[in-house]
Order: structure tokens, then C-alpha cells, then sequence
């Protein structure tokens, strides 16, 4: 399962703090990692000071957030070999993962388990195939060969280890299964729980705290509590990796995702339509309606999908339980009792159904409150509550399952990308605020939430689409026509267009939004001849009336900037340095194959080492020897060989041939052992932090190819550069659906999306960069202009030798010029970055031949403020 941006984003993180932690110690890695400009401004009101583990000071404790949805498991599996790399240091990790709950450890266990499944895989291709799970229940199967030679992974809940008396307590308890694990040890080790008589008790506790295991935690919120602080110390982890989509505020947040990352990765449907009905009947209804819209929909979908509608009902103490909604579901409703499935604690009909088979019936699922745990199908679209949602308990996490996109790809039709909320309130408007509340508790920002809603303000509509929202509506052309239903049968397939039987023979088309060129012809070319000059008539008037109504996107006017193209071997190519290094023959064995003293550096004592890492001195205690085997080989099997092939396996790359990869790290390594006189027993025990090192050697010659073949193509005496306006990057009406959208007081009058679809600003709304935003629109010589949204696959870019460089603001001047815009602020604009960018912009500028402007915009430079910058250069 190849995982998506942001959690290979999170999983960076993760490592960065890891390594970074070896050198200064996590409390330096975390403050150093969180204090960073993006980071800072990513983790938002979570981010602080570093909290460590009461007792065990040295252990690193991390929590990284990711709202539901976001595939907290499967990053808590990768995360192993992260860790193992990093941080752990050993070949055969020993796991400890937690979950809330028991229902959740027999899934996760039987995931971990399962060879088809993407959690096992991940594990397996990080451990290649060497691991093991283990049900907390059965901890007396595992042998010292399971933890000498493979991953050992025990997954159990919180609540097994956290009690304050472990009298009596399976995992507490003394068990003889497990003497082979301690039957070397003294009889008596610190930290370790002893036996009334004398002598260490062979207990499951006692053998996480002797192997010091990594601890993931699975929905962490649940887990921190005094009582949990006393747990680890007996557990002793090496390390604790928190995952949740509500972290405590004190948890040592390390990396945070929003929704809107979820979203443009196409894991989650939003926004969520909100229905409010003023009965649960009515409520029930609408979702029904709902449900039958979204299947006739879901036909055309590539892939097959069955809507399915989640009710709540209310606990058995109250007006409508679940056998009164389900008896009203088949009376009232008329549903067949067949497509009704309960799951509650007494009624588990749907435990071992496959509810994404084609052959399943289930349309409607009835729960209280059990599918909080584990419960995940996709195919669940509308949930309806019969309880006010204020107060119903559990809404968040039943949301939750609605939320998910089918096959984690967006859907052709937008009804297919879109949640559905049924709600019973009141009080107009009271749904809408409650489940805004219930989406932050979800683990969405305040903003995202608000974004994230949309009221519905008419009843369902099959011909306009699900529902009609409380947004802005955009004008509609109608024109009623006498043609035959043949005739008109034939607009059935254009988009945009919906056609009603008007009665006495008359016919109504009616088109949403722009009426463009070519549309307005296919529909004439179906018209009577004698009906023909009326309806351009009607068009042109149309266009009058609508012209200020509508954006320039709306509009369907062309917004579209020219690449950069660099030749590369006589062919011109976009510029981007990822595709100057696909032609660029470069050889690792071009490059020193030397690690100096300033570089990697080992002072060894009695049983620990000092080492330095560029500078950087880690104080290093390593483990047995026994557990450091990474070969099945006895230590006498230490060898340069040997070494060097552990080390291919660590930092491979995809682009480094294996022969040439190993021939260099030959050389490296005898370059240790023969020249600076470094002993191979002293190399292997360090073997992570070597191929740490390693690795990064690597970057860092990759990254001197980079910079020289970048300065090759783009600005060597013999380098081709131009700008073209083939396969442009285009500006378009809904490239930004996946953003959030500047919610200020602000209207722009200028921007090419339209006031209400222009994505949010960087810092606060009244920050520098929008005050850049509100100068560029008060310029009478911009026809339009567009927030370019940095690192979204439909924004401009220009190539930088590391990266890719997304400029804040691209405009169309009156002239038919493009001006691109770049802000930065007074702090960075004289940095390394700064200029780097500064000479890829004005190289575009000079290479478009008159057609385009670069600017980068200051608070205030020279005397000039923001718009006489912008001015001194349109002008």
C-alpha cells in the first residue's frame, strides 16, 4: 500500500526527531524539530514545550496527530522500521502496541497477523518477512530465539497494564513458561519486580522492561493518565509513539495533520452536507432519500459502491430505540428487513459480513454506539441521528465512519465525494454549530470545520443534483422550448445541462453558471430552426445580466502560464532538476569513499562509546553482543564483508546501482578498518549510527550532483532555455476544492477564483502576506489574480536546485502580461533561499520574451511600501 504525502511527511518527521535525538537528547530534538518556521506554523496551538516521562527522562515520547481518517495504524506500522533505524539500534525491535480497547487488539492483532494485509506488509518489507505477533493473551508463546532473531510485536490494550495493584494480574504474575527469558539473568535487576521469596519474577512486565521494548500507542488520549506514567516506567520502553486524532495539549505533539490534507489526498469525503429537520422522522426520511439519489448515482461509477446510511438510534430508556426505528424503517419507510443490519452490544449482525461485497444486501446499519471501535466501510455515506447531536453521545466517532472515501480515490460525480448529515434540531442553525464541535473533537481545526459544513437549504432534488446549498447560488439560464423529446434527448449527455417536462408539450433547459460558445451551439443545433434567433437572444441577454455575477473562472476565461523548458540532450524539457538528474549520468564511485575524523568518529571505553557525527558528540551505550547479531553469525563472524553487506541493506537507493553501492561501501569500510585504524567489532556494534552517517554522505553527494547539473541546464554558457506555453499550467474554475478558503471581512474584487473561493492566506488574515494580496488587487492595471497554493499538483512551480519553488501570486495584467509575485518578509529576504529563488524568477522573466513579469515584494524596501513595488514593476 504505497502511502500518501502526508503521512510520508509525518513519518520524516518521525525519523528527523529520532536522529536528532541521538546528538541532543529528545528534549533538544523536539524543541529543535517544533521551533522550525513550517513546523511551528503546522503545529499551531499545539506546539510547546517538551514534556518528559516522569522516571525515565532519556526516552523519547511523541505524539503525532492525524484527524480520523488519516491511517494512524498503518503509520504506527512503518513507524517501527523508523524507529529501528533510528533510534532502537537493534535488528529485532521488540513492539509493545497498545489500543483502547479489547475489540480493537483482537482486529489490530489479526491485521499485524495477516501476510494479504498492508500493516503486515509494511512490517515485512522492513524486516524482510522476520516477524512476529502475539496477542497479549498469548505472551507465554514467546521464546528468546522469537526475540533474538525477529520483530516481535505483543499487541494488548491500556487497560491490561495500567492498574495501580498488579496483585494478581496475568501480566504481573509470575509465569514458568517464561524462565528461559531471565534464566541467565542475576537474581536481582534493577527496575525489575521480584519474587516474596527472592528472585526475579518471570512475568511478562518484567520481560518488556528487560528488552526495553518500542511502545506505539493507539489513540493516545485514552491512555494518559498518572496510572500510565507508573506503567511505562515498569514496562521501560525504549521509546513511546503516540498516535491520535485528539492529543492532549501536553503530549509532546511532534508533527500535526489537518483534514484538508486528508482531503487532497482523496482518504476523506467532504464537505458534509447538513440536512436539519424538525422531526426524526423527518430526518429518517431525508436520509433514505438520500441514500436512494447516491446508488442511482453510484452506477455510473467506475468502481462498484453501495451507499450505505448510518442511523443512531437512542439508548433503550428512551423515545427511539433501536427496535422502534428499525420497526419504523420497515412499516413506514417500507424497507425491506434484509437490507437492515443492528450493531449493538447484543446485536452484532453484522460481525463477518463483508459489507463491500457485491453480493451483501446491507444498505441501512442501526447502532447506538458500538461501531465506535473499529468499525470501518467506506461505503457508509449518510448519517442520521435521532437525538439532538448536541447532547447525543458518541456522534464524533460515529461521524467518523461516514467519512471515509471508497478505494481512497475521489469520485467522478461530487455527490460520490461528499458526506451526508441527517439531523433532528430544533433550533435553525443549531445542528450546524453543534457539528462543527463535533468535527474539532474529530481532530479538525475550528476553521476547517466551519469550511467543512454546508447547510442544506432546499428539499432533495434528483435533477439539481443531491442538494442545493446555503452558499452563494450562481445564476441559472433557462429557455423553454417546443422541441420534440427526441430532440432534446440529445443535450442528455452534456454537462451542466438539465432538462424538465414543462407540460402542454413544452420542455425547459436550464444551465447553471456560465453559458460558454460551444455549449450554447450544441444546444441550438437541437433546436427548431424557427427558435433559433430567440434563444441567442436570451443567451446574450444572459451574459449581460451575469457578467459581473460571475468570477473570471466561472466565466470560463483563460488563465494559463508558460513553463520554463531547458534543453536537455538537444531535446527542451520542463525545467525541473528532477528530470535534468534522469538524463544525468552521474557515479557514486566518482566520489571519496572516505568517512573523516570530522565526520564519523569513535572513542570506545569499557562498555560504551563516544561518537561523533559531524562535530556532534552521542554518548552511545550499546547492547549485548548477542542481540547486535544481525547475521545469524557468532561474533568471530564480524567481518568487513559482512559489515558491508548489512550496510547495502540499510542505505540502498533507487538510483545507485547495487554493484556500484556495494563496491563504494567496501571502500568506505576499509577505509575505516586499514587507514584510520578502527576495529570491526567497535564498527558493527555502531552499525546504525554508521549507516546513518552513510546515508546522509549519500544525500549530500546527490545533492552536488544536483546543484551542478541544475547549473548546467539553466544558467551555463551553453545552457537553452526558453518559456512555452504548450501543456501550460492553467488557472481553472475548481482547481482549489481541496483547500480552505480566507473567511475575512476582505471581499477582493480582483481574484480569478471569485471572493469566496480564494484559499486562505499563510499566517493570520491581516498578515503580511495578505495585506501583499489586498495591494496586488487594488491595482488598476490587474485584470485578475490568484492565490497559488505551494505544493498543490494544480499550482505553478519554477525548478530550484533542492526543490520546487511555488510563488505566492500569479496574475493577469490588462496588457495580457503574467506577473508572478513572491512575498517575503523582512527576516528571510536577504537569505540563501531568497536568492536562490530571486535568480530562477528573473530567469523566467528574461526567457518570456516580454510575456511575463517576476517580483519579489517586501514590506518595504527601498522607501517603497507593498503596491509601489507592485506598481514601479507593472509600469
Amino acid at each position: 500500500m504505497r502511502l500518501k504525502q502526508y503521512q510520508t511527511n509525518t513519518l520524516s518527521t518521525l525519523r528527523r526527531f529520532f536522529e536528532e535525538a541521538r546528538i541532543a537528547g529528545p528534549k533538544g530534538a523536539y524543541e529543535a524539530i517544533t521551533k522550525e518556521p513550517e513546523q511551528a506554523k503546522r503545529l499551531g496551538r499545539y506546539g510547546g514545550s517538551y514534556t518528559q516521562l516522569e522516571g525515565l527522562p532519556s526516552t523519547p515520547y511523541v505524539c503525532l496527530r492525524l484527524p480520523t481518517g488519516g491511517g494512524k495504524t498503518i503509520l504506527g506500522a512503518h513507524s517501527i522500521g523508523v524507529a529501528r533505524d533510528a533510534w532502537v539500534e537493534k535488528d529485532h525491535p521488540m513492539v509493545l502496541w497498545l489500543v483502547p480497547s479489547n475489540t480493537i487488539r483482537q482486529q489490530t492483532a489479526e491485521a499485524l497477523k495477516s501476510a494479504r494485509h498492508p500493516y503486515r506488509q509494511a512490517l515485512d518489507e522492513a524486516f524482510d518477512g522476520r516477524v512476529r505477533v502475539f496477542d497479549i493473551a498469548d505472551f507465554t508463546h514467546i521464546r528468546p530465539h522469537d526475540i533474538r532473531d525477529q520483530c516481535c510485536i505483543v499487541v494488548g490494550t491500556i487497560q491490561a497494564l495500567r492498574v495501580s495493584n498488579t496483585e494478581g494480574r496475568k501480566v504481573y504474575s509470575h509465569h514458568e513458561d517464561l524462565e528461559p527469558h531471565f534464566s541467565k539473568l542475576p537474581k536481582s535487576v534493577e527496575g525489575m519486580e521480584t519474587l516474596e521469596g527472592g528472585g526475579i519474577k518471570f512475568s511478562f512486565a518484567n520481560l518488556m522492561h528487560l528488552h526495553r521494548p518500542l511502545m506505539i500507542v493507539d489513540e493516545a488520549h485514552n491512555a494518559v493518565t498518572g496510572l500510565t506514567r507508573e506503567m511505562q516506567q515498569r514496562v521501560n520502553p525504549s521509546a513511546i509513539i503516540e498516535f491520535t486524532a485528539t492529543p492532549r495539549l501536553r503530549s509532546n505533539i511532534l508533527h500535526s495533520v489537518t483534514a484538508q490534507e486528508l482531503k487532497l489526498e482523496e482518504m476523506i469525503k467532504l464537505p458534509i452536507m447538513l440536512s436539519e429537520h424538525d422531526s426524526w422522522q423527518n430526518a429518517v426520511n431525508g436520509a433514505i432519500a438520500a441514500r436512494a439519489s447516491l446508488a442511482e448515482t453510484a452506477e455510473n461509477d467506475v468502481d462498484y459502491i453501495r451507499p450505505i446510511v448510518l442511523f443512531q438510534a437512542q439508548p433503550k430508556n428512551q423515545e427511539v430505540t433501536v427496535d422502534v426505528l428499525k420497526k419504523h424503517l420497515i412499516d413506514v419507510e417500507q424497507i425491506p428487513e434484509e437490507k437492515i443490519a443492528v450493531a449493538t452490544g447484543d446485536q452484532r449482525e453484522i460481525d463477518g459480513l463483508n459489507l463491500f461485497d457485491p453480493e451483501c444486501r446491507i444498505e441501512y446499519v442501526i447502532t447506538v454506539e458500538a461501531l465506535k471501535e473499529g468499525w470501518d466501510c467506506s461505503f457508509a455515506y449518510a448519517f442520521c441521528s435521532v437525538s439532538r447531536v448536541q447532547s447525543a453521545k458518541d456522534v464524533e466517532q460515529l461521524l467518523g465512519r461516514v467519512l471515509r472515501m471508497p478505494y481512497a480515490k475521489r469520485r467522478k460525480d461530487e455527490d460520490l465525494n461528499r458526506a451526508y448529515a441527517f439531523l433532528s434540531e430544533p433550533d435553525f442553525g443549531a445542528a450546524a454549530r453543534s457539528l462543527a464541535d463535533k468535527l474539532v473533537a474529530m481532530g479538525f481545526e475550528e476553521d476547517e470545520a466551519a469550511d467543512n459544513i454546508e447547510p442544506v437549504q432546499g428539499s432533495l432534488d434528483v435533477d439539481d443534483g443531491l442538494f442545493e446549498t446555503a452558499a452563494k447560488p450562481k445564476p441559472t439560464f433557462t429557455y423553454s422550448t417546443n422541441a420534440k423529446p427526441d430532440l432534446v434527448g440529445g443535450l442528455a449527455g452534456s454537462e451542466g445541462v438539465t432538462i424538465r417536462d414543462g407540460g402542454d408539450g413544452k420542455y425547459e433547459i436550464a444551465v447553471t453558471g456560465h453559458m460558454d460558445e460551444g455549449l450554447a451551439s450544441t444546444i441550438a443545433d437541437v433546436l427548431p430552426a424557427t427558435e433559433r434567433e430567440g434563444f441567442a437572444k436570451a443567451v446574450k441577454s444572459y451574459r449581460e445580466q451575469t457578467k459581473n455575477q460571475l468570477s473570471p473562472a466561472e466565466l470560463g476565461q483563460s488563465f494559463e502560464v508558460p513553463r520554463l523548458v531547458a534543453a536537455v540532450q538537444g531535446e527542451l524539457e520542463l525545467a525541473d532538476t528532477d528530470v535534468f538528474m534522469e538524463s544525468h549520468d552521474w557515479s557514486l564511485l566518482d566520489h571519496s569513499a572516505k568517512l573523516t575524523e570530522s565526520e564519523f568518529a569513535i572513542r570506545e571505553t569499557a562498555r560504551s562509546f563516544e561518537i561523533d557525527l559531524d562535530g556532534n558528540r552521542v554518548n552511545y551505550q550499546f547492547a549485548d553482543e548477542e542481540e547486535q547479531l544481525s547475521l545469524d553469525v557468532d561474533v568471530e563472524g564480524w567481518t568487513p564483508q559482512a559489515l558491508t553487506l548489512w550496510l547495502d541493506r540499510q542505505v540502498r537507493q533507487p538510483d545507485i546501482h547495487p554493484t556500484e553501492l556495494v563496491r563504494w561501501l567496501g571502500d568506505l569500510v576499509e577505509h575505516l578498518i586499514s587507514t584510520r585504524g578502527m576495529r570491526i567489532s567497535a564498527l558493527m556494534r555502531c552499525k546504525f549510527l554508521l549507516a546513518r552517517r552513510i546515508r546522509d554522505k549519500i544525500s549530500d553527494i546527490r545533492q552536488q550532483e544536483r546543484d551542478g547539473v541544475y547549473q548546467k541546464c539553466l544558467f551555463s554558457p551553453e545552457a537553452r532555455v526558453g518559456v512555452t506555453f504548450d501543456d501550460a499550467f492553467a488557472f481553472r474554475d475548481g482547481m482549489y476544492w481541496d483547500q480552505r478558503r480566507y473567511r475575512g471581512r476582505w471581499k477582493p474584487r480582483k481574484h480569478f477564483l471569485g471572493p469566496d473561493n480564494v484559499p486562505a492566506f499563510d499566517g493570520a488574515d491581516n498578515g503580511e502576506e495578505f495585506q501583499c494580496g489586498q495591494a496586488l488587487d487594488s491595482l488598476p492595471e490587474v485584470s485578475y489574480w490568484i492565490r497559488n497554493v505551494a505544493r498543490h499538483p494544480n499550482s505553478f512551480f519554477l525548478p530550484t536546485a533542492t526543490d520546487k519553488f511555488y510563488p505566492d501570486f500569479v496574475a493577469k495584467l490588462e496588457d495580457g502580461r503574467l506577473l508572478v509575485v513572491e512575498y517575503k518578509g523582512a527576516h528571510i529576504a536577504d537569505s540563501a533561499d531568497t536568492r536562490e529563488k530571486r535568480i530562477i524568477g528573473d530567469l523566467w522573466e528574461k526567457s518570456s520574451d516580454g510575456k511575463g513579469l517576476f517580483i519579489i515584494v517586501e514590506k518595504n524596501s527601498d522607501g517603497q511600501d507593498m503596491r509601489s513595488q507592485l506598481i514601479g514593476k507593472v509600469r
